[in-house]
């Protein structure tokens, strides 16, 4: 498990602590921060495992290449493209959900 990892499970947790006293006690702004920190943590876990996922992916990629015989730096170079193609394309469209799911929110509360 990576620092990115850990630190982000590390800041949901916070997160939900703060949260949950904010709530407890009537806070909001620290209610608000402690969701604001769950969310960064979700990012920073997210991001750790793109890492991970980005090594297993160019690791299984060096030995396939030796194996058949391809380059591997042409092989790689294509493997990390598509990667990162998916992993910012999922990013774009989870932003694009959270922001609709916000904007419901704030079209619901001002209804």
């Amino acid at each position: 498990m990576n620092t990115d990892k850990v630190e982000g499970k590390f800041d949901q947790v916070a997160g939900k602590i703060k949260q949950s006293v904010g709530e407890a006690v009537g806070n909001q702004k620290l209610a608000n921060a402690g969701a604001a920190e769950q969310i960064k943590g979700v990012a920073k876990e997210t991001w750790g495992n793109a890492k991970d996922t980005a090594n297993v992916v160019n690791d299984d990629t060096r030995a396939r290449a030796e194996v058949e015989g391809e380059s591997y730096k042409v092989r790689a170079e294509e493997k990390a493209h598509e990667l990162r193609e998916k992993i910012t394309t999922t990013a774009h469209n989870i932003k694009d959900k959270l922001n609709q799911k916000m904007d419901d929110v704030k079209r619901d509360h001002n209804a």
